[in-house]
């Protein structure tokens, strides 16, 4: 893969703000020519540094209103089987390995309070995960 210029990261950013903003339009935001976005576009998607594009709808009229990020603690080398598992979960959007005190972070959403203890209950039957700490996200200030 190659390494990201100054100028990717701003076309990137920019996008992340308004994904669906015309090639004009970021060509002046940026300061390029309209040819020179479409080429790092193109780029981008073909290295795979741009994996698709999506929509965002407003937290207040998200119909999965329940937002959280559990924290996992797997025992042993159980990791993969309990990721093998977690995928099938539709509720958790995001997974992802880390270092520290916790193995996996998990980004859940749910329609409701008593979905998401259903989904709590679910994450620690799992053969594997040994302790959780999950946080309600409340409302968010960056994206």
């Amino acid at each position: 893969m190659t390494a990201l210029t100054d100028l990717d990261r701003r076309l990137l950013s920019a996008l992340r703000e308004d994904g669906r903003a015309s090639v004009a339009s970021l060509a002046r935001q940026l300061g390029v020519a309209r040819a020179t976005v479409n080429s790092r576009l193109d780029r981008l998607i073909a290295t795979g540094t741009i994996v698709g594009f999506s929509v965002r709808v407003r937290n207040e009229l998200d119909p999965l209103a329940i937002h959280a990020v559990a924290l996992i603690a797997v025992e042993g080398r159980t990791t993969d089987r309990v990721i093998g598992q977690l995928r099938g979960f539709p509720e958790i959007r995001a997974l992802h390995t880390t270092n520290g005190g916790w193995d996996l972070v998990a980004e859940v959403r749910t329609e409701s309070l008593i979905e998401f203890d259903k989904l709590l209950g679910r994450i620690r039957g799992v053969e594997g995960i040994v302790n959780s700490e999950t946080s309600l996200l409340l409302s968010s200030v960056l994206r």
